[in-house]
């Protein structure tokens, strides 16, 4: 989760944004057999060319639903996307999009220019080519002991980033592949600016997001620091080269402090916020599992469609 300067990964996308099926299919093939994206048997099990085999193997990586050495399940592909017990096994649910998003931006060491872009990048309105920059200049300043990425490589990533986080505009000439919006364009996190080549992303009230993948995320960075106190200032901006949540979902602080506020009337006993010396805080009180708050909205939401 943290972003360590020689840790680092570009580029391996081979120019896909990930699709819709690509990540409940391609996690559902290696569940059954771990080293199957690493065979000629993939392009059939998978029904697609060898690059976006490649290409599935690295989102899985980069969402963190199969290990990055060994291509095993992850707890949390598991969770998700078994096709017994997972909770949204074909991708259904908007929430889960939300915390797949989570999942990849908190993954600097698979997804650097993803955890830059959402982390550390803070223009609302931008080109593609002004994303090129500026991550250029983050990987110069920031990426150290390792041989850093060509031109090229950070190129594709920053036009890469827009185009899986906007819907397409599709014209006569657009093929048919370039048509597919990957999920991610349905958070609505980067939008194109009408009538002008760039985009906006914005902070926002986000009513769609989920009190329990919010929760997820709080409790996954309150886990990963070994820390039981965080201002919020720090779940609202990244600070030490932790991804933040407020940062992460393009929040206002306005909105971050009330959704936290309905954590806490959420999860009873687990969360609180105090003031301390002028300090707002989130103090964890109880810790429970981390898959515990995702399971509970899945919970609250079968409830709802069941009433």
């Amino acid at each position: 989760m943290k972003f360590i300067p020689n840790s680092v990964a570009f580029g391996r996308h081979q120019t896909f944004a990930v699709r819709y099926g690509w990540l409940s299919k391609g996690f559902q093939a290696v569940k059954k057999n771990p080293s199957v994206l690493r065979s000629e048997e993939a392009i059939e099990v998978l029904g697609v060319g060898k690059n976006m085999v490649e290409s599935i193997g690295y989102w899985l990586r980069a969402f963190q639903l199969i290990e990055p050495d060994s291509y095993k399940p992850t707890e949390i592909g598991n969770l998700l996307f078994s096709t017994n017990k997972g909770l949204d096994p074909y991708l259904e649910d908007e929430a889960t999009i939300w915390l797949l998003h989570w999942l990849l931006v908190s993954n600097p060491e698979q997804a650097t220019s993803w955890y830059w872009f959402f982390n550390c990048y803070h223009k609302p309105e931008f080109t593609g080519q002004e994303v090129f920059t500026a991550l250029s200049d983050y990987v110069g300043d920031k990426v150290k002991n390792v041989k850093r990425p060509a031109a090229n490589t950070l190129k594709a990533d920053a036009s890469l980033i827009p185009r899986m986080y906007t819907q397409s505009r599709v014209s006569n000439r657009t093929p048919i592949e370039d048509a597919l919006d990957s999920p991610l364009a349905l958070l609505r996190l980067i939008t194109p600016m009408v009538g002008e080549r760039g985009f906006q992303s914005k902070a926002a009230a986000r009513p769609g997001l989920p009190i329990g993948i919010l929760g997820f995320a709080v409790a996954q960075l309150f886990e990963t620091k070994q820390t039981e106190i965080v201002p919020i200032e720090d779940l609202m901006y990244s600070r030490d080269d932790y991804p933040a949540p407020g940062a992460v979902f393009r929040l206002t602080e306005v909105d971050l402090l009330t959704k936290l506020e309905l954590l806490v009337e959420c999860m009873p006993g687990v969360f609180e916020i105090n003031e301390t010396a002028g300090i707002h805080q989130v103090l964890q009180s109880k810790h429970v599992p981390l898959h515990t708050f995702i399971e509970k909205h899945y919970a609250l939401s079968q409830e709802g469609e069941a009433a």
